[in-house]
């Protein structure tokens, strides 16, 4: 290792310490208990050297973030705000939540303006390109208000599959939350819980539509293992260490996998 090598690397123990995982006594015990790997390979050497530019480390199998100038945002997007940092036409866009970060942070995917819910912004491209292209399957949940009284039938219709214009797709779940009368058969609305990977445009909104409920409402609650929980509408807050090791470890264990519509390739999903 040149001189210039060992300036950019850091004791394994140092670095563990430093992203957070433990005091650098507890660090070097995971490391001898062959709890450590770096670049999937296990380490149990006190004195091994990584550099945190480079090298990709997790503890027990979770993803640990060595960048520590890589920022990650969970908001909970108003209807109303477009899913962009600049809107050409002057629409309410996302800058007025960044605001709290010094980093220029830009959104995974999108929101159509009529969508509320779960939106994660970031400044790490790598992990952004993963989470929002439709190849790598990472799962979305859905709730949605519509018109009608939803039956159990069409809940199975959902994840049997429908045929839309630009080719067939299936819920990966679908379920009842509620349906309500009001006045004659047919009338009413329904909530229905979707879970899709697809990242085709207005899916959820088509898909609903292509069965006989429109959609009225609709919110994301769940984006990959991230959930919105009780973040209030229009608010925004850092993820918390437990959330980037899930969110940095499904991005490195992605594999692209087939969409349900081949064809249809769109790495910004708007629902």
């Amino acid at each position: 290792m040149t001189d210039a090598d060992q300036s950019s690397t850091v004791r394994l123990q140092k670095a563990l310490a430093n992203a957070g995982v433990a005091s650098r006594r507890v660090a070097e015990q995971y490391i001898v208990e062959g709890r450590v790997r770096v670049n999937g390979e296990v380490v149990t050497e006190l004195g091994s050297r990584v550099d945190p530019a480079v090298d990709l480390i997790d503890v027990d199998g979770t993803a640990i973030q060595l960048d520590q100038s890589k920022r990650y945002v969970m908001l909970n997007k108003p209807t109303g705000v477009v899913s962009t940092m600049s809107d050409e036409r002057g629409r309410p866009d996302l800058r007025r939540f960044t605001k709290d970060w010094p980093e220029r942070l830009y959104n995974v995917g999108r929101l159509d303006a009529d969508t509320s819910g779960l939106l994660v912004l970031t400044n790490d491209g790598e992990l952004a390109h993963v989470l929002a292209h439709p190849s790598f399957g990472v799962t979305k949940v859905y709730i949605a208000k519509v018109d009608g009284r939803v039956t159990p039938q069409t809940i199975a219709k959902l994840t049997r599959g429908i045929e839309l214009e630009d080719g067939p797709i299936a819920a990966d779940k679908a379920r009842l939350l509620d349906a309500s009368a009001a006045g004659g058969r047919g009338a009413g609305s329904s909530l229905v819980e979707l879970t899709l990977h697809s990242g085709r445009n207005r899916i959820v909104r088509r898909m609903m539509a292509g069965v006989g409920h429109p959609v009225t409402e609709l919110v994301r609650r769940q984006f990959g293992p991230l959930h919105l929980g009780t973040l209030p509408v229009g608010a925004a807050r850092e993820l918390t260490k437990v959330e980037r090791g899930a969110l940095l470890t499904l991005a490195r264990r992605s594999d692209p996998a087939p969409d349900q519509n081949p064809g249809a390739r769109n790495t910004q999903e708007i629902e």
